[in-house]
């Protein structure tokens, strides 16, 4: 018995969606999915957080410790 393709949530909308080569805009399950996740990240809807540095940007960078 063989199992068929894995079926995953499309990012965008949910549906699920066959995980296979035959679907080209996998992990999506559309084209205009897919091009609406892409006109987010364009437009900067989505955002990887980022940590502060309390560093003077003229300063070289600190040496790490040496091993002991």
């Amino acid at each position: 018995m063989t199992a068929g393709p894995r079926s995953v949530p499309c990012p965008r909308c949910g549906k699920q969606v066959a995980w296979a080569p035959e679907n080209a805009f996998r992990p999506f399950c559309s084209e205009r999915c897919k091009t609406v996740d892409l006109g987010a990240w364009a437009t900067e809807q989505y955002r990887v957080a980022a940590v502060e540095q309390d560093e003077d940007p003229g300063e070289p960078p600190a040496e790490p410790p040496a091993p002991q």
